[in-house]
C-alpha cells in the first residue's frame, strides 16, 4: 500500500542551512534511500567528505559548487550532479543568493556514512 508522507522533518545544521528530510532515516525510517530539500545561504560551506553513499543533486535555485580532488563543478538551477560513494567531495554555495536543491542519497544519508573530514581540513 502506498505511504503518504505528510510533512518533512527539519534537521538543524550549522551555518544557516535548512534540511527538510522527506524520506530517510529520520523522517520515515527508510535506510535504502533519502530525499531531502535543502536551502543554503550564500557563502555556506561544509567540510570535505568521502561518503559511503551515492548522492544525486538537482539544483532548483542558485548555484551549488561541488569541489572534488580534480577541481570543481558549479551546478546551477536546472542542472544536476551525481557523486559516487568513495569520492571525496565538498558542497558549498559560492554566490550571495545561496541555493535551493534536492538531494537523493542511496543508501540513505546518515552522519556516520558521510565520513566528513575534520573541520578546517581541505
Amino acid at each position: 500500500m502506498p505511504e503518504l508522507i505528510k510533512a518533512p522533518t527539519q534537521i538543524p545544521v550549522p551555518g544557516g542551512k535548512i534540511i527538510d528530510e522527506y524520506v530517510g532515516r529520520v523522517n520515515s525510517g527508510e535506510s535504502a534511500a533519502s530525499i531531502a530539500k535543502m536551502i543554503a545561504p550564500g557563502g555556506w560551506t561544509e567540510p570535505f567528505q568521502t561518503p559511503e553513499f551515492d548522492e544525486f543533486t538537482i539544483v532548483l535555485r542558485g548555484t551549488v559548487r561541488v569541489e572534488h580532488d580534480g577541481g570543481h563543478f558549479d551546478v546551477t538551477a536546472g542542472q544536476a550532479i551525481v557523486t559516487r560513494a568513495g569520492e571525496r567531495v565538498r558542497y558549498t554555495t559560492p554566490t550571495a543568493d545561496g541555493a535551493e536543491y534536492v538531494a537523493v542519497c542511496l543508501p540513505a544519508f546518515a552522519p556516520d556514512l558521510a565520513r566528513r573530514d575534520p573541520e578546517g581540513d581541505s
